[in-house]
């Protein structure tokens, strides 16, 4: 099938041009100008007033199966995925059971397949996930897994790591890690400080973060490993990695949307919608993840995407579950508010949530609007509004502290491998 995406504004080589797109079956065959009469068409897509962009890409994001379909699955992950525009995701594998032998891979990436969009699969570092006993990495590998993570738990021994780190490395993979040092977070739900003193919360230092991240640092460089930082939330972390970057060390590191919109100033009383780990941090950490941004210290976006049911997140911060979703309103959300407002540009924000992740991840023909690449594309009506609503979401889950709010952004049509998954038109996913 032939397909033409016309009249709209194209994120084309970093930079907004009025484009046409031409698209033979699942691949990118022509950009350019003037293209609506070069050849006949099997379908046309009017993207007059409409920014089309890559596919976004989210390598952090949790489907809850097997074992916690409550919360959230393959199914309907996906479908969120693709009403946000996504079209390539990284699935954490924190499961019950968690994906730390072949077999249980093998079966993990046999029920991503055939849900549109693409679904990568992450195995475990250690088996268990909580253990400090590292699992086959090439048997992983061989099954499937596209990268390594404990993410939810971070790796509390240094020669574990550094034991992961080499095996890694010899694979030419990634290591994605939660970074979190038990002995400093002390069971704490928020960041620790006057806040969490006033509303009687056990607070987590922030320097649970920070100490294990130097430790890593330092692990990969004497490694080589390909590290990624996951969800960092501190200035001191970002300070960290700016100067592992400038000294060669293998690092990327990604940013939540929540640590780049929300802080400790958000947090008014005890709303378990406001719990998440990393927790929200100062507003001048805030600040400084927008800094990152700017100054491209930080290579991507993923929304940690983590469902879960209205029971888990009821109640108080003191006992409700971590986590937040985001994969059916990220963009809108960033767009909202960082684009808008000025802070910043479009550009930087796409750059973040396509090439980016592409290219830390080695993902391939993916990313990027140009000839030979996957026709993965997403179209957003930037002028129009919605709001955030249990019934507004693909999710499963609704844990959210955005409910009920409006914002700008409406993804029009979501395209993976030339065919839509998602159509505002139809108001289906498809």
């Amino acid at each position: 099938m032939r397909t033409l995406i016309t009249r709209g504004e194209v994120y084309y080589a970093h930079h907004l041009q009025p484009l046409d797109i031409v698209i033979e079956d699942t691949e990118i065959v022509a950009v350019g100008t003037s293209l609506r009469g070069a050849m006949p068409y099997d379908r046309v897509i009017d993207a007059s007033g409409c920014l089309v962009t890559p596919g976004l890409i989210d390598m952090h994001v949790h489907y809850r199966e097997p074992g916690q379909t409550a919360k959230e699955t393959v199914e309907t992950g996906a479908k969120a995925a693709a009403h946000g525009g996504f079209t390539t995701v990284g699935v954490m594998p924190n499961t019950t059971p968690v994906p730390d032998m072949p077999e249980r891979v093998q079966a993990m990436v046999a029920r991503n397949t055939r849900r549109g969009i693409h679904i990568r699969q992450y195995a475990t570092l250690t088996h268990g996930l909580h253990s400090e006993e590292l699992v086959d990495f090439k048997a992983l590998k061989d099954a499937g897994a596209f990268a390594f993570s404990n993410d939810g738990a971070g790796v509390q021994t240094a020669g574990t790591m550094y034991d992961a780190m080499q095996a890694i490395s010899e694979l030419d993979m990634v290591l994605a890690a939660h970074i979190q040092d038990d002995s400093l977070s002390r069971g704490g739900v928020m960041t620790a400080g006057d806040k969490a003193d006033a509303l009687g919360l056990p607070g987590q230092l922030p320097e649970s973060e920070t100490a294990q991240l130097a430790r890593d640092l330092v692990l990969a460089k004497a490694t080589g490993c390909r590290y990624h930082a996951c969800h960092i939330s501190t200035r001191e972390s970002l300070e960290l990695i700016r100067y592992a970057k400038a000294h060669g060390i293998p690092v990327t590191c990604e940013v939540s949307p929540h640590h780049l919109i929300l802080s400790t100033d958000h947090i008014t009383s005890d709303d378990p919608m406001l719990k998440m780990n990393p927790p929200l941090r100062s507003e001048d950490d805030r600040l400084a993840m927008i800094e990152g941004l700017l100054d491209r210290t930080i290579d991507m976006i993923a929304t940690d995407h983590a469902p879960h049911t209205k029971a888990d997140k009821g109640g108080s911060m003191a006992n409700g579950a971590f986590g937040i979703i985001g994969s059916d309103f990220a963009f809108s959300l960033l767009y909202t508010h960082l684009v808008k407002p000025g802070l910043v540009p479009l550009e930087t924000i796409l750059e973040c949530l396509t090439a980016g992740p592409a290219d830390a991840f080695n993902l391939g023909k993916v990313g990027r609007i140009a000839p030979g690449y996957q026709a993965d594309l997403a179209i957003f009506d930037l002028n129009d509004e919605w709001t955030i609503s249990e019934d507004t979401l693909a999710s499963k889950a609704s844990n959210t502290p955005h409910l009920g709010e409006m914002v700008s952004g409406v993804t029009r049509w979501t395209m993976a491998d030339g065919k839509l998954v998602y159509s505002y038109a139809r108001g289906v996913n498809q």
